[in-house]
């Protein structure tokens, strides 16, 4: 249930109701737009009083909200959520370029490949320190001495860092990590979800697999629901039955997206197709549709990756293509 206050209601009496409302056992969740101000009431609203509600001198409108997801709901939320990373913004506008290896390899690796994305104008800097791979005899990540790394490269560039995590006990290796984000094999993982509701450190999600945009929804609420409302969701590809790409890229799910939530929407061409000379054309659609940023793996030498060197670009490439996403934003913002 969502309660609309009228434009320009004293502070003291939207408090008041607030806190009438809480006393009922409810969760309120505050958003403050430039012309209204929304209340979401979170938890079992059955007995909630909706005429009574209603016909309060501060009240515009009250609605009921069907949808299982409240927090990241943008009822709940009218205007766009941005998310603020050391400087870097995440939505509303914003545009972040994600880049870097999918791995952590080397220092010498992870230095060369953040001077590179940096030089060509990326906001963040990616890799993997945890590698969830489908074979337990591939590469798993340098795992702590990676994300050692991760800093060292940060501290050579200025840029923030995101990498991923697989566990609740890796929680502590965290700390100092700028963005957590939450691969799409852990999209489900509700404990770890709970855990990243209590701190306040931006998570990236990516979708699921086979998940639907209501799970992944559902997730982000996970997170929301505890607390940390500083969330970007992702959509990496799902699985389809092509056997071509890695996966299928849905690009339907960012406009979708956008409609049912205020949280920004980045978008993954690496992992959604798998192939390097793809990740360019589906990079372009990406910043058509409306995407909020991309997050793209590049390897100083793929051939010799220790993780996903086909859908890898080189330096060189993803220069070319971070220019050509700014004109494709240049056209669509026109």
């Amino acid at each position: 249930m969502i309660v609309i206050l009228k434009n320009g209601v004293q502070r003291e009496k939207r408090d008041q109701l607030v806190d009438w409302l809480k006393e009922q056992g409810l969760g309120i969740h505050v958003s403050e737009g430039e012309f209204q101000t929304v209340l979401g009431l979170i938890g079992d609203v059955s007995n909630v009083d909706m005429e009574l509600i209603g016909s309060l001198g501060i009240v515009d409108s009250v609605k009921r909200v069907s949808e299982s997801f409240k927090c990241c709901n943008r009822k709940f939320h009218p205007e766009d959520t941005v998310v603020e990373v050391g400087g870097v913004k995440v939505g509303g506008g914003h545009f972040a370029m994600i880049a870097g290896p999918c791995s952590v390899e080397s220092e010498e690796q992870i230095v060369a490949v953040a001077k590179a994305v940096k030089a060509s104008g990326a906001d963040m800097m990616r890799g993997g320190a945890f590698k969830p791979r489908t074979s337990p005899y591939d590469f798993q990540g340098l795992k702590a001495t990676g994300i050692e790394l991760l800093k060292l490269a940060r501290a050579e560039t200025g840029l923030p860092i995101v990498t991923e995590i697989m566990s609740v006990s890796h929680l502590p290796l965290f700390e100092d990590v700028d963005v957590i984000q939450v691969g799409a094999r852990n999209m489900q993982n509700f404990d770890l979800l709970r855990e990243l509701g209590k701190i306040r450190k931006p998570i990236l999600l990516k979708r699921g697999l086979a998940n639907t945009l209501k799970e992944l929804l559902m997730s982000a609420e996970y997170i929301m629901a505890g607390g940390n409302e500083q969330v970007i969701l992702c959509e990496r590809g799902i699985r389809t039955f092509d056997d071509y790409t890695r996966n299928t890229l849905d690009l339907a799910a960012v406009p979708m997206l956008h409609e049912l939530t205020h949280l920004p929407v980045i978008v993954d061409p690496s992992h959604a197709t798998g192939i390097a000379r793809l990740v360019r054309p589906m990079a372009l659609a990406a910043a058509a549709c409306g995407s909020d940023g991309l997050i793209i793996e590049v390897h100083n030498d793929p051939l010799h990756a220790l993780c996903d060197g086909a859908q890898s670009l080189r330096p060189e490439e993803y220069d070319a293509l971070a220019r050509d996403v700014a004109v494709v934003r240049g056209v669509v913002n026109q």
